[in-house]
């Protein structure tokens, strides 16, 4: 899951797009109007539904500075969101639905990596530029055997402007033993791709560092009573809990486990939320990690800020505003190029040469340079450390991944 990147200012947006091919074309003073659509897959229901929002959201407002600004003269952008409730079979669904609309040109999400799984095929078949703003599940990239070191690219249509967990999970291990300073750690997670690869991601590190596990469970996600598995953890002796998880299940955790014994719970980009805060009575002292640096402290991201605060939506831009922001500009900025070598219209083989274009996508967002690498990962592995104080989540250290 993650990334907090956006576009620079109103000057970054210097956006070009491509529009339907259809004779009916609606018109625009003396031309003929262009739309373009782009696709939008996130839980917008169910318990993750704060960050879905906040992805729906994101992608909105970058669509609707383009037009605004009519940074393409003749082209309108177009929004299609659909709801996946955090379901990989409603998720392949929506991949269907993105498919068969003839002006849909790329798609943004999803927020799961277990969801994206059931939609990578799919829209690879189709070849239909995808590009998630909070995927984390390496595998999604570098394929099942990236732990060897046998790195391969399962499909050549997904990107993603979130890092991976391999790199999540260690800057992770290495942040609780080199500067929180715990050595015994309980491990947990909730079974699902993403927990569970980070999870066994954080362990690598961690003990690689010389850290200990000192037990490790896993856990339904459905489930709120934890009582079981806390007994355990507290007869461990364990200084810390690392969950592989999300904020629903992880909150209930936290609290539970601060009832029976006061050391911190800490997770990934999956946990960071203010929902997780709002949801956990004991949340103090908890530590979370996310991709990018909080946009908050970067100059480069208050004209995204601002803009987000005037639109007037209602739910929060959340942990991966940024980077859908910035999945839905890189999709505009392919597109760009594809016009531009085609005299300023759409090629009959649009989806083709938006993929193509993909690869050469590099502009400035929020965070830094945006662009993707040969396995369509990001190339910012920037990370940043955060822990509940006060009650808010508040940034403790931020560095690039090597």
């Amino acid at each position: 899951m993650l990334i907090l990147t956006t576009v620079l200012t109103t000057g970054a947006l210097t956006l070009t797009a491509c529009g339907s091919r259809d004779d009916d074309s609606k018109s625009s003073g003396g031309g003929d109007t262009q739309t373009v659509v782009i696709g939008v897959d996130a839980p917008l229901t169910g318990d993750l539904s704060a960050l879905g929002l906040g992805i729906k959201n994101s992608a909105d407002l970058a669509v609707k500075t383009a037009n605004k600004d009519k940074t393409v003269p003749g082209v309108k952008f177009e929004l299609q969101a659909l709801d996946d409730q955090a379901q990989p079979s409603v998720g392949q669904q929506n991949a269907q639905k993105f498919i068969g609309n003839k002006d849909l040109l790329g798609v943004v999400g999803p927020l799961n990596s277990g969801v994206s799984q059931s939609m990578q095929k799919p829209l690879n078949d189709a070849t239909l530029t995808q590009v998630s703003p909070a995927n984390t599940g390496t595998e999604l990239t570098q394929g099942n055997n990236w732990k060897t070191g046998d790195k391969k690219r399962p499909f050549k249509t997904y990107f993603r402007t979130a890092t991976t967990d391999a790199i999540q999970g260690a800057f992770a291990a290495k942040y609780l033993f080199d500067n929180a300073k715990v050595k015994d750690v309980y491990l947990i997670d909730d079974q699902k791709p993403y927990g569970a690869g980070l999870a066994a991601s954080f362990k690598t590190t961690f003990t690689e560092l010389g850290g200990k596990i000192v037990g490790t469970d896993h856990i339904n996600p459905d489930d709120r009573d934890f009582n079981s598995v806390v007994t355990k953890v507290k007869r461990s002796g364990a200084k810390a809990v690392y969950y592989g998880g999300e904020y629903p299940a992880g909150a209930p955790l936290s609290q539970q486990l601060k009832d029976s014994v006061q050391i911190p719970l800490m997770g990934g980009d999956g946990m960071y939320s203010a929902d997780f805060i709002s949801l956990n009575k004991k949340a103090e002292g908890d530590i979370a990690t996310s991709v990018g640096k909080p946009v908050e402290e970067l100059d480069s991201a208050k004209k995204f800020i601002a803009d987000y605060k005037t639109a007037g939506y209602k739910d929060a831009y959340e942990a991966y505003g940024g980077g859908t922001y910035d999945a839905t500009w890189s999709i505009i900025e392919a597109v760009k190029a594809v016009v531009a070598d085609n005299d300023g219209k759409l090629p009959d083989d649009a989806r083709a040469k938006v993929l193509d274009a993909m690869s050469q996508v590099k502009f400035d967002g929020v965070t830094g340079p945006v662009s993707f690498d040969e396995y369509g990962d990001t190339t910012n592995t920037m990370m940043t450390a955060y822990q509940v104080t006060s009650g808010k989540w508040a940034s403790k250290l931020s560095e690039a991944v090597k």
